[in-house]
């Protein structure tokens, strides 16, 4: 309850004693090349192959010939849209950015940057940490976006090429019965997930302590927690929304 507790505050000092919208606009601008288009080479190649590996293994499964290969690409979409798309990318956003933010800031505590910070006069939660949480807002639904693309074309190259389908069924499948609200509930994910990244592995950082042993463990930390508060939020979002 005390790191809660601690959490809470350090997300409340995030917004008081604001600095010029000029030092956040380029602060923002840089946290955004580092959190959003730094990450766009990784999340290409996870969600290709996350889509290709579902359409495949879901053609393989499905074995009754009543059902209809369509199926495929419902199937494919559904997931995508639902699950893999927001979720995964989550959880390798928090392993790539989380660990950066958490070894980031935790380098500037152990060096004594974010003393030197208070010590002008700036509150150095706000100047450090609500710029890369913006960054994230703004980035990660874009990245999420584009994993859901990625993934729906890679089960179609993967289920047409292969022979499993033919591309107009798995279009047919894309399209049938489709519920936009799936996308809103895609897009709310990624707000939340982008988040919870983003603030618990600055706190992670900003609070750590000893050298440079410690940045390690709280970039480890920024991780693992990062983790569970996804798959946990995962689960709530899914018991409120759906």
């Amino acid at each position: 309850m005390k790191s809660i507790g601690k959490f809470v505050l350090f997300i409340g000092k995030m917004f008081r004693q604001f600095e010029s919208p000029r030092v956040y606009l380029r602060l923002f601008i840089d946290e955004c090349m580092l959190i959003g288009i730094d990450s766009v080479y990784l999340v290409v190649i996870i969600s290709s192959f996350i889509g290709a590996v579902t359409a495949v293994q879901t053609a393989f499964n499905l074995v009754s010939p009543l059902i209809p290969l369509y199926l495929i690409g419902t199937i494919v979409r559904d997931m995508t849209i639902l699950e893999l798309a927001p979720t995964i990318t989550a959880l390798v956003f928090a392993g790539k950015v989380g660990s950066s933010i958490a070894g980031g800031l935790g380098t500037m505590r152990i060096t004594e940057q974010v003393d030197a910070l208070e010590v002008m006069g700036i509150n150095s939660v706000s100047y450090l940490v609500l710029p890369k949480v913006l960054a994230a807002l703004f980035t990660y639904p874009m990245l999420v976006i584009l994993a859901a693309f990625l993934s729906i074309t890679g089960g179609y190259l993967a289920g047409t090429l292969a022979g499993l389908l033919t591309p107009e069924e798995y279009v047919y499948g894309i399209r049938i019965d489709f519920i936009q609200f799936n996308v809103s509930f895609m897009l709310i994910k990624a707000l939340v997930f982008a988040i919870l990244v983003t603030t618990i592995s600055a706190y992670k950082g900003y609070y750590t302590r000893g050298g440079a042993l410690e940045v390690g463990r709280a970039s480890t930390q920024a991780v693992t927690n990062s983790c569970i508060a996804i798959l946990l939020a995962d689960y709530l979002l899914a018991q409120l929304l759906v």
